[in-house]
């Protein structure tokens, strides 16, 4: 059952979404969302052309809830209105 997890509002990315690092240097994606609930979890995913969706990383935002990445070079960080993931020692595929 599934009734403590809320839906956000509303999400967005804070700037544009190309950035350009070297193989190698870290990288900060962030973006702004909106909910009145104090249970949300915040998911990133990365998607290829033409893939499927791959899980990266889930965060509790304004709870106590675990994380859990499926990558050690995968953190987040989260306030009460934005998060950001920040992908350590980039990769090519990245």
């Amino acid at each position: 059952m599934f009734a403590d997890v809320t839906a956000v509002d509303k999400i967005e990315p804070n700037r544009g979404t190309d950035i350009i690092k070297t193989e190698g240097e870290s990288v900060t994606l962030s973006c702004s969302y909106d909910s009145d609930s104090d249970n949300v979890r915040l998911y990133w995913y990365r998607q290829y052309p033409k893939g499927q969706p791959q899980y990266l990383l889930r965060e509790g935002a304004r709870s106590n809830h675990a994380k859990d990445s499926s990558d050690s070079r995968f953190q987040s960080s989260t306030s009460r209105i934005f998060t950001e993931l920040i992908i350590s020692s980039a990769t090519v595929s990245d």
